[in-house]
């Protein structure tokens, strides 16, 4: 495999909009779980607010994660530049592939990640289809 300085850069706008999206979606949660601890505090007892805000952490530590595994592999495409520039090629394979390996667990943990986050939103669909199904088992169809 011909390796050269434009392949490593290929991967800097694949890298950057994927860590974008890695920040808005801990922003999204940052949100969440700010109005979570306000509902806790209002209502301690909630076991529901409890599991989301565990559900939340454990998607917290998931993005922390995801974003410094893209991170050191967009270190590492500069560094592999970097080294192909300086004319060590097989090196710069090496770091090359590492950056792709870092970046290949960077997505299986985004994947788990909207994994827990699609059960998540599943659960409270099937809460509201519990909610639902009652009010019609009741006649109440206000």
């Amino acid at each position: 495999m011909e390796l050269n300085l434009t392949t490593p850069a290929l991967l800097f706008p694949a890298i950057s909009l994927l860590l974008l999206a890695y920040t808005n979606r801990f922003l999204t949660i940052a949100s969440l779980i700010r109005n979570l601890h306000a509902s806790y505090k209002d209502n301690p007892e909630d076991v529901i607010t409890i599991a989301q805000i565990h559900n939340l952490r454990h998607r917290v530590n998931l993005i922390k994660h995801m974003q410094g595994l893209g991170i050191t592999s967009l270190f590492l495409c500069v560094l592999c530049m970097f080294v192909l520039f300086g004319g060590y090629i097989n090196l710069g394979k090496w770091i090359f592939g590492c950056s792709l390996i870092l970046l290949l667990f960077s997505l299986a943990l985004s994947l788990w990640e909207i994994q827990i986050s699609v059960d998540a939103l599943n659960l409270r669909l099937s809460d509201i289809e519990q909610l639902d199904s009652s009010r019609i088992n009741k006649g109440n169809y206000d």
